[in-house]
């Protein structure tokens, strides 16, 4: 793939943590090496993550200030400053944006200045949850006067075009997944025996920040159901958030708390691990106040480790997660729905096994990070 000069502006990059700072370190490492720049926030041990990293990253502040009017005017006016020091020093080819705002605002600014094309991210949560004020307006204005836009799902283009952005300045693009790291056949017997997990026990597995609308109460919801339909199940939830102490209250109240493990944030090593360990994957996402799934990562995950999964219905998870082929969506909302569909692959296990095969060719064939890049500087 032919090196291309980018100005990379993103909040959010690896190592921090999540599906969307995964997407942009895949892509970008495959792209112009050190002739790629990427703006991003200073966080906790990014020193030796950049040092390694075959981008030039460079690192601002981008806390917000409370008494700034609005609180996030420091970080634009860092990202920008950082930005334009760049292009006087570099040439760039291109300008990415990696949301709307705070990322796409500045972008604009700078890819207008230097007359180069203006790339921007659309994921989805940020058309339903910004609600309707100037910050939404701000945000439109940006998908508007992009050279070129990015939507990770069908649900995320098609809410992208209710809201009047030109459909020929959107360009759908999955995310991919690492099968070099997500894959079968890993060592995970020691996962299994630290968490007590006995022959013939079923492991249901869930990766995700620890928040409502990601379905994991649901699933804490189903577990009594599935032992008394004989299904002896255990269930390990690995990510950090704000619902941890709710989901270990919920769990204590309905008697199941020595079935349900969090393990908070685990190893980079460690993830494909527990997705080999597992019977089943699941994120039972639901809608909540309009914040959504816009596609959900986690699932390709799984699919690359030859596991079946569950998704909610809600948001772009239908692109992740095909119904009746590689898995099951059901209505996050419904806690029947959620333990029937739980049911039927832990007691079905010639069901399992081909919806694991189909996942696993679909991850292999369909989303490998090498396609997702080359789509992505093909755009600009």
């Amino acid at each position: 793939m032919k090196p291309t000069r980018l100005l990379v502006i993103s909040e959010l990059f690896l190592p921090t943590k999540g599906g969307t700072t995964v997407w942009y370190d895949a892509v970008y490492r495959r792209l112009g090496g050190k002739g790629t720049h990427i703006v991003t926030a200073a966080v906790p041990d990014a020193e030796a993550f950049d040092r390694s990293h075959p981008n030039s990253i460079h690192r601002v502040w981008l806390q917000r200030v409370w008494w700034l009017k609005p609180e996030s005017l420091g970080m634009y006016l860092r990202m920008l400053l950082q930005s334009l020091f760049l292009v006087l020093h570099h040439r760039f080819d291109a300008v990415h944006g990696a949301r709307a705002l705070p990322e796409g605002l500045v972008a604009w600014m700078v890819a207008r200045l230097i007359r180069k094309p203006l790339l921007v991210y659309c994921h989805g949560e940020e058309l339903t949850t910004w609600g309707k004020g100037r910050k939404f307006r701000a945000m439109l204005w940006v998908y508007h006067h992009a050279d070129a836009n990015i939507a990770n799902s069908e649900y995320t283009l098609e809410e992208m075009v209710r809201l009047g952005v030109p459909r020929e300045s959107i360009t759908l693009i999955y995310p991919g997944v690492d099968t070099e790291r997500f894959h079968p056949g890993l060592p995970c017997d020691d996962l299994k025996q630290s968490i007590g997990l006995q022959a013939g026990q079923k492991l249901i597995l869930s990766v995700g920040r620890l928040v409502r609308r990601k379905g994991f109460d649901q699933v804490i919801r189903a577990i009594p159901e599935l032992v008394r339909r004989g299904i002896d199940a255990r269930y390990v939830l690995i990510g950090i958030g704000e619902d941890h102490d709710y989901l270990s209250s919920l769990a204590r109240e309905l008697g199941v708390a020595e079935r349900v493990r969090l393990l908070g944030p685990v190893s980079p090593e460690d993830l494909p691990r527990w997705y080999n360990a597992c019977d089943v994957f699941i994120m039972a996402n639901r809608e909540i106040n309009g914040d959504t799934e816009g596609f959900g990562m986690v699932f390709l995950e799984a699919a690359a480790c030859r596991k079946p999964a569950i998704a909610g219905d809600a948001g772009g998870t239908g692109a992740a997660v095909l119904e009746g082929e590689t898995g099951f969506r059901v209505d996050g909302t419904c806690v029947q729905a959620v333990t029937s569909a739980l049911a039927s692959v832990l007691s079905d296990p010639s069901l399992a096994e081909r919806l694991a095969q189909a996942a696993q060719e679909r991850a292999e064939s369909a989303f490998s990070w090498d396609s997702v890049a080359a789509k992505t500087a093909a755009l600009v």
